[in-house]
């Protein structure tokens, strides 16, 4: 039985009201997963980042050896791709969520077994590692969640060592606005000059950030950054 005439505009708003919920909790579990929510987020995520992934991984250009961090890890997807390509380096992930760490293990537990990953949970703005340890680092689909994203970067800078590479994938603004989770407030929000300006801000040399848009399946255009710190 619909509703009556009269209430045909309350119910609109109830509906509207309760949509908008549903999109903000959505995107509240996409930064944060938490509970069997933020579980099945997780799987969500891992195959809607499959294609992202991949090419952030392509523009970082692991060498044999090479130390990795996947920044925001999730899932350990994307450390599972970049283990092969690291041979005999590390590949170790951090996540704010404690089931998406418990995910990654899971995913990457031979490499655990074995001393070649270890995954945990931190602070982006805080990293728990040295200084200089790191010939790689990925955060793909992630800086969106940054709180402090120039204290983020100078955490990067200062893991990372001289002539390693950091790179981004990040979903453009132009994308973005398109998407009810944009409107949630979890989200910031960059276009492909904006990446660009805040790595230059942080500290890398302009002549060592390269930044492109990249155009995936659905209409997606999104953006990937490379940045080279300089030798010291």
């Amino acid at each position: 039985m619909g509703c009556r005439p009269s209430c045909r505009g309350s119910c609109t708003a109830r509906e509207a009201r309760l949509s908008d919920h549903m999109w903000h909790a959505f995107a509240r579990q996409l930064s944060y997963p938490q509970g069997f929510a933020g579980f099945a987020v997780g799987k969500l995520m891992k195959l809607a980042n499959r294609e992202p992934t991949r090419l952030a991984i392509e523009a970082l250009d692991i060498q044999p050896g090479n130390d990795v961090l996947d920044l925001g890890c999730g899932a350990g997807q994307a450390s599972a791709l970049m283990l092969p390509l690291a041979a005999s380096g590390r590949v170790d992930g951090i996540d704010r969520s404690a089931i998406m760490i418990d995910e990654a293990n899971r995913t990457n537990s031979q490499a655990v077994r074995v001393g070649r990953s270890r995954f945990q949970c931190a602070d982006f703005e805080s990293l728990p590692f040295p200084d200089d340890c790191f010939e790689r680092i990925l955060a793909s689909n992630v800086m969106y969640f940054w709180h402090d994203t120039r204290q983020v970067l100078s955490e990067i800078r200062r893991v990372l060592r001289p002539e390693g590479k950091l790179a981004i994938y990040l979903t453009s603004a132009q994308t973005m606005h398109h998407w009810k989770i944009a409107r949630a407030g979890t989200h910031r929000l960059f276009d492909a000059d904006d990446v660009r300006w805040v790595l230059i801000e942080a500290g890398f040399a302009p002549d060592l950030v390269n930044v492109k848009i990249v155009y995936l399946s659905g209409g997606v255009m999104g953006v990937i950054a490379v940045a080279t710190l300089e030798n010291a």
